[in-house]
């Protein structure tokens, strides 16, 4: 019997150059290369489908989703965390999920990427060039060296970017609930007490936080009008993270200087959206961890776990049918 096993939003069209599919005898690989929001027109699509393979948080499955696709048994999420699968209606249903690895550094380079095209006015300069403008150079861009980074969640991406402010002579502080002086010391940088200290003593503000119940809004208003005038906030960790009203307001305001921005609450973004128009934001359309080695490593771990799913014993599982979720 065959089984259908549909990727999601591969929207390079990459993913079947990445990864050994044909190994996987039996099963016929389908891939969707837009994005579709609407759950009707998306349950239509894959009811027939036994697997599925979500590109991280793109395309969220809710138990009202689920519930229209009896024939899934087995959803692969790429990496081991993803926020927008309801994991408990999916173990109710019987369907099986699994992760993969995952390189997190492309994410905490982007990041950096995003800083200096901030600071130093790249995309504005760039369209110039191109253009072929009157004007040889624009704008007068700024420096980091002396300046304060202040990281919010000092994790492994978070742990990342704050080594490479040190290497660019940046004075480093950071906050996060597990942080203490202790591990600050260790890694060379300052500890901030409060989230509220962090936010008024930086010049640059980077968020790297899981997006949970308590992170969730973490800079609204209030959070935001802490911080130095003119100073610039980069978020590649999750839209959510931040109230995008009030990050709106503050940047077309000038509380802000600016903002560098790879996530946001609504993906793919409006094309009327102001931060599309917004002069001061510099914005990626979620590339963090778009690069061809996370990719090899996202769609083979894939492969690996249909493979082992097949066999009966399914690797780097995330939850536990109640009824085993077998492959059939």
């Amino acid at each position: 019997m065959t089984l259908r096993c549909a990727i999601l939003d591969d929207y390079q069209d990459v993913a079947l150059n990445l990864a050994d599919w044909p190994k996987l005898a039996g099963v016929q690989v389908e891939r969707f290369t837009t994005h579709i929001a609407d759950e009707a027109k998306l349950s239509e699509m894959l009811e027939g489908f036994a697997v599925i393979i979500a590109m991280r948080e793109r395309t969220p499955f809710r138990d009202s989703l689920l519930s229209r696709l009896p024939n899934l048994r087995l959803l692969i999420t790429t990496g081991m965390r993803n926020a927008s699968i309801d994991m408990e209606a999916a173990a109710k249903r019987g369907v099986l999920v699994c992760g993969t690895g995952a390189i997190g550094g492309p994410a905490a380079e982007l990041t950096w990427a995003l800083l200096l095209a901030l600071v130093r006015r790249i995309p504005e300069e760039t369209r110039n060039f191109r253009d072929g403008g009157d004007k040889w150079q624009l704008t007068v861009g700024n420096g980091l060296e002396g300046k304060t980074l202040g990281i919010v969640g000092l994790g492994k991406l978070g742990t990342m970017v704050a080594r490479y402010g040190l290497a660019f002579g940046m004075d480093v502080i950071a906050w996060s609930r597990g942080n203490t002086p202790e591990k600050s010391r260790s890694l060379g940088i300052g500890f901030a007490p409060t989230l509220d200290d962090l936010l008024r003593k930086s010049d640059v503000v980077s968020l790297h936080l899981v997006l949970n119940g308590e992170t969730r809004g973490i800079l609204g208003a209030r959070e935001l009008g802490l911080m130095k005038k003119g100073a610039l906030l980069i978020n590649t960790s999750r839209g959510p993270l931040v109230d995008e009203e009030a990050l709106i307001a503050a940047l077309q305001g000038g509380r802000l200087g600016g903002a560098g921005l790879d996530v946001f609450d609504s993906e793919p973004l409006p094309r009327d959206h102001p931060f599309r128009m917004l002069p001061n934001v510099v914005a990626t359309p979620h590339l963090g961890y778009v690069t061809e080695e996370n990719y090899r490593v996202y769609f083979n771990d894939a492969v690996e776990d249909i493979a082992a799913w097949l066999s009966g014993a399914p690797v780097r599982a995330l939850n536990k049918p109640e009824d085993g979720a077998k492959a059939s």
